[in-house]
C-alpha cells in the first residue's frame, strides 16, 4: 500500500470512527491486508484505534495483533473485554498465542486461558515453560508428523486431516513408535511417490533438528546457513515436540538486529517504546561514558607531555585529527566485522580472524599512507622524509586499531560483557591513546634526529 493511499484511508476511517459508521468502516477495511492494517491502526488515537479494532472479525483481528508493536498491543488488550480477547487468542497459533498472554497480566492471562478448551490450553501451558528466546520459546506445535511404517496414501490422509489447524506444510516429519525424530520428507517427494510405498523407503534420514533449549540466535544460524523453510524441535530424547517455520526466523532477526543497534547506541531495549526513568538511563549508559571519558583525559596528558616538541614543527599538530579519524574507523570497522560474527557464527578461530584483518589493515594502511605522503610533500613540506614519517604513522595507526578492533570483543566476551555495547568506547578510547603514542612519537623521533 501506498504511502499516500494509506494516509487517505486514514483520514477517512478516523472520520468514519468519529461518526461510529460501523458498517462503512466494516467495508473499507475488508480487503486490507492485516499487516498494512496495523500500520493504520497505529496512526489512530487510542480511542479510534480500539473502536476500529472492535470492528474486525476475530481472525483477521488476531492477524493484526501479532503485527502491532507491543506497545500498541497492549494498549488494545488492556481496553478489550475477556470474551473477545478469548476470541481472538483462539485463532493464533499456538506459539503466537503464548508469546500474547506472556505480555498479558497474570490475571488476564489466566482469565483468558480458562476460556480455552483443553487441548488449546494444554499446549499453551506446555509452551509458555520454555525461555522466550529458545527454539522453544518460538516453535509452534501445529506441525505433520506421520509413522516411518505409514504408507504415502496414509500421509496424504494424515495432511489432509491438519490442514485445517497447520497453516503452512513445508515437510512431513517421520517419528517412529516412541515418537523419536527419524527422518523428514517433503511434499514434493511425497506426491510424486507411489501410494503403496512405505514412508521408511522414500524419507530423508539426515535430519537438521534443534533441541528446545537452543538459543534463537543459533536457530537463526541453522535457517541461514542450510536454506530451510522450517525446522523440527526436539526434546533431549530426540522425540519430536514441535517446529519452527521461516516467519518466526524473520522475526527473530529483525528483533536481534535492533538489540544489538539499540545496545551499540547504549540504548536499553525497553528505552524507545516505553517511558523511562532518567537517571535509570543514564546508569545504562553512564559506565562506557566514562571509559571513554578516561581515555580522551589520557590522550590530553600525551599532547601536553609532547607540547614543546610539537612547536618545533606546527605541520606536525595539522595531521593528528586525519591519523585519529583513520585509525578509528579501521578499528571500528575490524569491531563490527566481529561482533557481526559472534552475533551470527558464534565464537569462531579468533586467530584466523586477527590475521584477516591484519592483511586487510596492513593493505587499507598502505594505499592511505601514498596517499598521505603524496598530500604532505605537495602542499605542506618541502621535506619528502617528513610526508614518509606522517605515512608510516598512518600505517602503523591502522594496524594497531584494527588488531584492537578484533581482539576487544573477544576479550569483552571472555568476560562477560556484551561485545555489541562495550566495544565503541574501548575501540575509540584505545585509538586515541595508542594512535596519538604512536604518531607523536614517530613525528618527535624525526625532529629529533633528522
Amino acid at each position: 500500500m501506498e504511502a499516500v493511499d494509506r494516509k487517505e484511508i486514514v483520514e477517512n476511517l478516523d472520520y468514519l470512527v468519529k461518526v461510529h459508521d460501523a458498517t462503512k468502516l466494516k467495508n473499507l477495511i475488508l480487503d486490507i491486508h492485516p499487516a498494512d492494517l496495523a500500520d493504520i491502526i497505529r496512526e489512530l488515537d487510542q480511542e479510534p484505534r480500539s473502536f476500529l479494532f472492535s470492528l474486525i472479525d476475530p481472525e483477521t483481528a488476531s492477524d493484526v495483533l501479532l503485527e502491532l508493536d507491543e506497545v500498541s498491543r497492549n494498549e488494545l488488550v488492556e481496553r478489550m473485554g475477556i470474551d473477545r480477547l478469548s476470541s481472538i487468542v483462539v485463532e493464533m497459533d499456538s506459539d503466537d498465542a503464548t508469546d500474547v498472554l506472556a505480555e498479558m497480566s497474570k490475571d488476564t492471562a489466566q482469565q483468558v486461558l480458562s476460556r480455552l478448551d483443553s487441548k488449546e490450553r494444554a499446549e499453551v501451558e506446555k509452551l509458555i515453560v520454555h525461555d522466550e528466546d529458545t527454539a522453544g520459546g518460538i516453535m509452534a506445535l501445529e506441525y505433520v508428523a506421520v509413522n516411518e511404517d505409514d504408507t504415502v496414501d496414509d500421509a496424504i490422509q494424515r495432511i489432509r486431516q491438519k490442514a485445517q489447524e497447520v497453516d503452512e506444510i513445508y515437510n512431513v516429519y517421520v517419528i517412529d513408535r516412541a515418537r523419536r525424530l527419524t527422518g523428514v520428507l517433503s511434499l514434493k517427494k511425497l506426491l510424486l511417490s507411489k501410494h503403496h510405498m512405505l514412508i521408511r523407503d522414500i524419507m530423508k534420514r539426515e535430519v537438521i533438528s534443534a533441541t528446545a533449549e537452543k538459543d534463537q540466535e543459533e536457530v537463526a544460524n541453522i535457517f541461514r546457513r542450510y536454506d530451510l523453510v522450517s525446522l523440527p524441535v526436539v526434546d533431549q530424547f530426540n522425540r519430536l515436540v514441535g517446529r519452527i517455520t521461516i516467519d518466526d526466523i524473520v522475526d527473530v532477526l529483525h528483533e536481534e538486529a535492533n538489540e544489538d543497534l539499540n545496545r551499540m547506541a547504549g540504548i536499553d531495549e525497553d528505552e524507545i517504546p516505553q517511558e523511562m526513568s532518567t537517571f535509570r538511563i543514564s546508569r545504562f549508559r553512564m559506565p562506557w561514558l566514562l571509559v571513554a571519558f578516561v581515555g580522551e583525559v589520557l590522550s590530553a596528558f600525551i599532547l601536553k607531555s609532547y607540547e614543546a616538541s610539537l612547536q618545533e614543527i606546527v605541520a606536525t599538530a595539522f595531521f593528528i585529527p586525519l591519523i585519529m579519524a583513520m585509525g578509528g574507523n579501521s578499528g571500528i570497522q575490524a569491531s563490527t566485522i566481529v561482533v557481526r560474527s559472534i552475533a551470527l557464527e558464534g565464537l569462531t578461530d579468533r586467530w584466523s580472524r586477527l590475521w584477516r584483518e591484519l592483511k586487510v589493515s596492513l593493505v587499507n594502511g598502505l594505499i592511505m599512507a601514498v596517499l598521505v605522503v603524496g598530500m604532505v610533500n605537495l602542499f605542506f613540506s618541502d621535506d619528502p622524509l617528513f610526508g614518509v614519517v606522517i605515512g608510516l604513522a598512518m600505517l602503523f595507526v591502522m594496524i594497531n586499531a584494527a588488531v584492537v578492533g578484533t581482539l576487544v570483543p573477544y576479550v569483552l566476551l571472555k568476560f562477560d560483557y556484551d561485545p555489541a555495547i562495550a566495544t565503541g568506547p574501548f575501540i575509540t578510547t584505545s585509538n586515541d591513546v595508542f594512535g596519538l603514542l604512536i604518531y607523536l612519537t614517530m613525528t618527535m623521533a624525526y625532529i629529533r634526529f633528522f
